[in-house]
């Protein structure tokens, strides 16, 4: 008799509660749809700061682009002052340099949102490049003031 009693009351407890923790197709329909949303929310909020990090870095290097401009007008300034030999070398680097300037304007303009790893990618080699562009001017002022 203990025996049928226990084991009725373990089978009672059980179906209990595999009755209340199962869900209803609605209930799971439902569950389902939140957990989509709360995705596309996550996934739009991602792609708005990607976005956003992208624009930050255009205005970045549009002032870096615009601070060579203004470098290479002072230094056109400053050789005018030159030898005619010494001045027509400067003008050549200068004109490199000019053109480098605005190939980096170029490829950052030209630049289309890809994914975020794509992102990486180009900011990285972006960076590099701008950096090398960067001493290349610093180079060009110091032999220019020696």
């Amino acid at each position: 008799m203990k025996k049928l009693i226990l084991t009725l009351a373990a089978s009672t407890f059980i179906i209990g509660a595999i009755l209340i923790s199962c869900n209803t197709p609605a209930e799971k329909v439902e569950n389902a749809q939140n957990n989509v949303d709360e995705a596309n929310q996550e996934l739009n909020e991602a792609n708005e700061a990607y976005l956003a990090d992208i624009e930050a870095y255009r205005v970045i290097t549009a002032d870096k682009i615009e601070a060579n401009n203004k470098s290479i007008a002072d230094f056109n300034a400053r050789i005018e002052k030159d030898k005619k030999t010494a001045k027509d070398d400067y003008k050549k680097k200068i004109v490199e340099l000019e053109q480098k300037n605005s190939d980096m304007k170029k490829k950052m303009d030209d630049y289309k949102a890809e994914g975020k790893d794509k992102w990486e990618l180009f900011k990285a080699e972006f960076n590099s490049d701008m950096e090398r562009l960067g001493s290349a001017f610093k180079d060009l002022a110091t032999r220019n003031v020696k």
